[in-house]
């Protein structure tokens, strides 16, 4: 399937323009709007990994966007760099929600996009903020996270209606069991529908073919795992389909 990429630039009420990466069928038009996924990159920003991701939804049907959560487009392969950006988002919480609800509003509005048929993905970090999307209640249907961050910026509410597929290596040094249990308590606790996989010999960062490189030039504990990336990929697109459509 043909595909046309766009810049998605938002602007915030003080004046950061988040520079988010998008693609969709060539065919989607307002006459026939497409469903649309929400991609949030790893901590290293929108970089190569998440743009193809995107791509590769646009391939199978879905508009997508990587969400440039930390503004002005940057982006960067040196792990301390990317940790000091992290922390400064995480830093305020709600700030970081209402660049979130502001992308997928303007995503939503885009030409091409139906804007009440959303779904999310994250990965590692991203995976945090699209769990947190689904906390704050706005309108996804279906989130799956890639060895994300599973804590909360506040625990699930009756608010939380997605469905949820949390995709975890059994070797993630950095997301412990510990905090995957905690996370299916908290589902369970306001009758989610949601499911863990855990993939045995998979370490953080699974999905992302370039982790062993940057494992090797940062020193972190990451690395790629070609079987899980491609069940969870699978199982990912199932979810959307199901219920998003395709």
């Amino acid at each position: 399937m043909s595909i046309k990429t766009l810049e998605l630039i938002s602007t915030t009420e003080n004046g950061v323009e988040l520079i988010s990466y998008m693609a969709l069928p060539e065919n989607a038009s307002d006459d026939k709007p497409v469903a649309g996924i929400l991609v949030a990159p790893e901590w290293w920003g929108v970089v190569d990994y998440p743009k193809s991701v995107v791509e590769r939804l646009a391939k199978a049907g879905y508009a997508a966007v990587a969400m440039d959560v930390y503004g002005e487009g940057k982006l960067t392969t040196d792990a301390a760099m990317a940790n000091m950006w992290m922390e400064q988002v995480l830093a305020d919480q709600d700030m970081l929600m209402d660049r979130c609800r502001l992308i997928l509003n303007d995503f939503a509005d885009q030409m091409g996009v139906n804007g009440d048929n959303l779904g999310a993905i994250g990965y590692c970090f991203g995976g945090k903020i699209v769990l947190d999307m689904a906390r704050e209640g706005m309108p996804l249907k279906a989130v799956a996270t890639f060895h994300g961050n599973l804590s909360a910026k506040q625990p699930a509410d009756d608010k939380f209606k997605a469905k949820v597929l949390v995709a975890h290596g059994g070797e993630d040094s950095m997301v412990s069991m510990d905090a995957v249990d905690d996370f299916k308590q908290e589902m369970d606790k306001v009758g989610a529908d949601y499911t863990v996989d855990v993939y045995e010999g998979a370490k953080h960062g699974f999905s992302n073919p370039h982790a062993d490189e940057r494992a090797a030039n940062n020193d972190v504990d990451l690395g790629y795992n070609e079987k899980a990336a491609k069940d969870s990929w699978d199982k990912m697109m199932d979810l959307m389909k199901t219920n998003l459509g395709s």
